[in-house]
């Protein structure tokens, strides 16, 4: 069966720092445009981030400056590196093909900003 895990989440001080990870079972992923897409409790699922096949990223305000997506091709995985965290990246954090498909999303990764 065709998924991406998510992982490397965790609870992280404001401020401080946190890389996940999304692999694929199939390297079809590596041809698609790829997105890190996140939902907050109460909140609608919003795109974050995401990248082309070819390496182009591209950011949502809230995280621009902080956040870097990028990819490896021939491992068939997609990273995001959060910097500089705040309380409001509390989130499930969730990868998928840009744009998104229903099939493939799966149970996400916690992110908690605390103190």
């Amino acid at each position: 069966q065709v998924q991406l895990v998510e992982s490397w989440g965790g609870l992280v001080q404001p401020g401080g720092s946190l890389r996940l990870s999304c692999a694929a079972s199939e390297s079809i992923f590596s041809f698609l445009a790829m997105g890190w897409y996140r939902q907050a409790p109460g909140k609608q699922r919003e795109l974050v981030a995401s990248i082309t096949s070819g390496g182009t990223a591209t950011y949502g305000d809230s995280v621009k400056g902080r956040f870097t997506i990028s990819r490896d091709n021939a491992k068939n995985t997609v990273y995001l590196q959060m910097n500089s965290l705040k309380p409001n990246d509390t989130a499930v954090y969730y990868c998928n093909p840009y744009p998104p498909i229903q099939k493939y999303w799966g149970q996400g990764t916690q992110v908690t900003v605390s103190s």
